[in-house]
C-alpha cells in the first residue's frame, strides 16, 4: 500500500517489489531490485526513508524516518523480520537480523552485522565489519558492544547519548505525559494521509 503523507508520495523504482500488505508512506525512495515484503512498514514520518539497490526488508520490519534522523539503508542490505530501523543509517552489505533494533542517530557501518535481537542505541557508531552478537547492545561512539546482563555499564554510556532528546525532542525530566502529549499531536498528521494505489 502506498500512502501520501505530509504531502509526499513514495518513489519506487519500477524494478523494485512491494509485496501485498506492505506499507510505504511519505517521502520514501526505493531503488532498483529492492524487495519490501509482506507486513513491512516504511514510514517517512517527518524525515526521509531511503532504501538502496537489491536491499531486502523482510516481513513486519519497521523502517522509520524522523526529522533530523532520516532512515538511510544502503545497497545489498538484509533487514530481517520484526527488525526496527528508526532514524538510522545502515551501510552497504550490512545484516540487520530478526528482531534487531537500530535507534535514531545510529550509524551501522558497511558489512556490519546486528544479529538476532541485537540493539544499536541512539547516536551510536558501529564500525564497518563489526558484529553485535545475539541479544547484545552496541552503545556509544565509537560503539562499545556489551552483553545485556551488564545493564549498569550499558546505562552509564547510554545516559550520555540523550535518548529522550534525540528521539522525542525533550529533556529526560519532561516525563511520559509530556512525551506522549507531543507524540499524540505529531502522529495526528496521519489524519490527512491519502492512499495512492
Amino acid at each position: 500500500m502506498r500512502i501520501e503523507h505530509r504531502g509526499r508520495v513514495p518513489r519506487i523504482h519500477p524494478g523494485a517489489t512491494i509485496a501485498p500488505g506492505a506499507i510505504v508512506s511519505g517521502d520514501v525512495v526505493i531503488e532498483a531490485g529492492a524487495r519490501i515484503l509482506h507486513g513491512a512498514v516504511l514510514t517517512a514520518e517527518d524525515g526521509a526513508v531511503r532504501v538502496g539497490a537489491e536491499t531486502v526488508v523482510l516481513e513486519h520490519a519497521v523502517v522509520r524516518g524522523r526529522a533530523g534522523h532520516p532512515a538511510i539503508i544502503g545497497s545489498h542490505v538484509m533487514v530481517g523480520p520484526h527488525a526496527h530501523v528508526n532514524g538510522a543509517t545502515i551501510g552497504d552489505r550490512a545484516f540487520i537480523a530478526t528482531g534487531a533494533s537500530v535507534f535514531p542517530g545510529a550509524v551501522v557501518g558497511d558489512d556490519a552485522e546486528v544479529r538476532i535481537n541485537g540493539v544499536v542505541q541512539v547516536n551510536t557508531a558501529l564500525e564497518p565489519g563489526a558484529v553485535v552478537p545475539i541479544g547484545w547492545v552496541a552503545v556509544g561512539s565509537p560503539a562499545r558492544i556489551i552483553s545485556p546482563d551488564r545493564h549498569e555499564e550499558i546505562w552509564a554510556v547510554q545516559q550520555t547519548l540523550d535518548f529522550p532528546g534525540t528521539v522525542y525532542g525533550v529533556e529526560r525530566a519532561a516525563g511520559m505525559a509530556e512525551i506522549m502529549r507531543r507524540q499524540s499531536a505529531f502522529y495526528g498528521a496521519h489524519d490527512d494521509d491519502r492512499l495512492t494505489d
